[in-house]
């Protein structure tokens, strides 16, 4: 009976095989049995001190950089778990965000790391029990069974962390600066320029994350000629940003009357928003001017000069501005979509030169590349990136998830590689 009861209670699977047929049909299983697909707490663990894990199967399977990693991670993320109950952090509504965004960030990591652990341990407890059951053919066959389910999660579970511990795009929790120009094509480009803000829109709002034009200039027939977007949310750029470079289309326009298929094309520029501590600009080189906004709002912007005309000499860069019906928020309008513009161009800089260091194929992410081409005729939007095609009905409705989905997992390879290949040349 001893033997039996250690059995059951180091082995969950074993225990649910061996007392399911004696448990009444709405029964309950002892407390130590977990479903498989649960997150089981820490707590639930066997105690066993840091130095025993150390020295465990686990430190075996994942190297000791990304173990020391992993353990850091763990021990910062309680210590931020700890100070969500300080006194002084949640008197301090701006500290108590920075601590709370901070924690998640690393939660999934800890999350599955935990769970890495607690199936390392069954695996261990299964592994003994196969040991210990002897001449009995029927435990060693639950055993063997168990053993088999536990090692595949495992390795989907260091792939997950391996890709968790991947180096992190610092702009990806950022809001962005979405610049849709509408590009060859005339009219129709002004067109297609309009679509791609409906389309933008509809995904925008399907994520839950707030839009607002800043500033357009429409299209002698319908459409834009330029747009400009803020979009807030969570980790907007992270997603938003497969969107930046040329977009094509292939289609019959409105305005074409023979029926003839056009192609032309619409620019989007993905801009992370920055502040002054990213971008310093000198207001020397700054020349202002203002003028009446003009159209509808009233006497204020038609006889006061509300609107701003921003040049930033150094690079040539012109913003005007006239959403705002005061001369300060355009101003203020303005710089903002300067810095974000400045903020770009370095951060396109530094990732075709990081793209061009590990001979990335995902793209450039570029404004001159051409990602996708969306063909009216034969209904299909083909991203050139990826080399696969899309229903253009999935595009047009706003649903760019699963597209952004292989954009990330074929950029999360190609770094996985990228640090294999560093590793094998150590």
């Amino acid at each position: 009976m001893i033997r039996i009861a250690l059995l059951l209670s180091t082995c969950p699977m074993l225990s649910q095989a061996l007392l399911s047929p004696l448990l009444p049909q709405h029964g309950s299983l002892p407390a130590f049995t977990f479903p498989r697909h649960m997150k089981r707490p820490y707590a639930s663990l066997p105690s066993q001190s840091a130095a025993a894990w150390s020295n465990s199967a686990l430190f075996m399977a994942l190297d000791d950089s990304m173990m020391s990693r992993l353990e850091n991670i763990r021990r910062s993320y309680m210590a931020l778990t700890e100070r969500l109950g300080d006194p002084d952090v949640i008197a301090d509504s701006t500290l108590l965000m920075k601590v709370m965004s901070d924690r998640s960030q690393s939660e999934e990591v800890v999350n599955t790391y935990e769970n890495y652990k607690q199936l390392l341990q069954e695996l261990e407890e299964a592994r003994g029990l196969f040991q210990d059951a002897g001449d009995d053919p029927e435990l060693k066959e639950m055993a063997r069974e168990e053993i088999k389910l536990i090692e595949p999660q495992l390795e989907d579970l260091e792939e997950q962390i391996k890709v968790l511990l991947l180096p992190k795009d610092p702009n990806d929790n950022r809001n962005i600066m979405l610049e849709i120009r509408a590009g060859t094509g005339g009219s129709e480009a002004s067109i297609f320029a309009g679509d791609l803000v409906d389309v933008y829109r509809k995904y925008i709002t399907s994520l839950g994350w707030q839009a607002s034009i800043i500033d357009f200039s429409p299209g002698d027939d319908g459409g834009y000629k330029n747009v400009v977007m803020e979009v807030k949310g969570d980790k907007v750029y992270s997603r938003m940003k497969w969107e930046a470079g040329v977009h094509r289309v292939q289609r019959v326009p409105a305005t074409e009357s023979q029926g003839r298929v056009h192609t032309s094309t619409a620019t989007v520029a993905v801009m992370p928003e920055c502040d002054e501590v990213d971008v310093k600009i000198d207001p020397k080189d700054i020349e202002m001017s203002t003028m009446r906004s003009g159209g509808a709002g009233g006497q204020n912007v038609n006889k006061v000069e509300t609107a701003v005309d921003l040049l930033h000499k150094p690079s040539g860069i012109r913003i005007k501005c006239t959403q705002e019906r005061s001369q300060l928020k355009n101003k203020e309008l303005a710089m903002k979509m300067l810095m974000s513009k400045l903020y770009d161009i370095e951060n396109e800089k530094r990732e075709m030169e990081e793209r061009a260091r590990r001979g990335s194929q995902v793209g450039t992410g570029g404004r001159s590349e051409k990602i996708r081409t969306y063909n009216w005729k034969d209904s299909r939007c083909s991203d050139h990136r990826l080399g696969q095609n899309y229903p253009l009905s999935q595009f047009l409705n706003g649903d760019l998830s699963s597209m952004h989905d292989e954009m990330i997992a074929k950029d999360q390879e190609e770094l996985l590689r990228a640090l294999s290949e560093e590793k094998a040349a150590v």
